[in-house]
């Protein structure tokens, strides 16, 4: 069941990928558009989801399964708070992470079981599918680059050690040539050559909503 009138985008990509910094550039243009729209980030945009968030990337030591489930929560939250009323009233739903990432971090970054992983986050977001995600593809040294000269310390996740990172970037490869509605896309570059490539691929999935110039 979606409930679904707007449109429902999901930006993803690893550590350092640029989605967070492209979300906020995807705003300004529908505010140009004079598009309604809501930008949400997960962990949080909601006063639960803010509280998990601090404990997931600031706290101490947990396990792989409760971390999935505190992510889960907060994306529940999320939904029924911000995500579904806002698609309701058609506007256009832009999120910095969605079920993807619950995938490649806590599924084959944390190593649990991916048919349960699954089966939870379909029960946290009652089927919910974004309409278009795109995975902001770059390579893990770019990625780490970024986050170096854009932020001081590391938040835990960060911290979780190369590994499990390599893990993540392999399964975002993956999941982005196989789950639906799901495409990668060059994130190499400027932010504003990165965009364009966004704004591009609306204008060819949306051409009712954006403009095909989208520039």
């Amino acid at each position: 069941m979606s409930g679904k009138h707007g449109i429902f985008i999901v930006l993803e990509g690893i550590e350092g990928s640029g989605k967070t910094t492209q979300a906020a550039l995807l705003g300004e243009w529908l505010e140009q558009l004079d598009l309604p729209y809501r930008l949400t980030r997960e962990p949080g945009g909601t006063e639960l989801g803010e509280s998990i968030r601090r404990l997931l990337l600031h706290g101490g030591a947990m396990p792989a399964v409760a971390e999935l489930l505190l992510m889960l929560a907060a994306r529940s939250a999320l939904l029924a708070e911000v995500v579904r009323p806002a698609l309701a009233a058609s506007e256009i739903v832009v999120a910095d992470r969605y079920s993807l990432s619950t995938l490649a971090y806590q599924g084959y970054g944390r190593e649990l079981d991916l048919p349960q992983v699954r089966r939870a986050i379909k029960l946290a977001t009652d089927g919910l599918i974004p309409d278009l995600t795109l995975v902001l593809d770059v390579p893990r040294s770019e990625g780490e680059a970024r986050r170096a000269s854009g932020r001081s310390g590391e938040d835990r996740i960060e911290r979780a050690g190369s590994a499990f990172h390599g893990r993540v970037a392999e399964a975002y490869r993956l999941l982005a040539d196989t789950e639906p509605q799901t495409m990668r896309l060059d994130g190499g570059g400027e932010p504003g050559v990165v965009q364009l490539r966004i704004r591009r691929e609306l204008a060819l999935r949306f051409p009712e909503t954006f403009p095909s110039a989208a520039g």
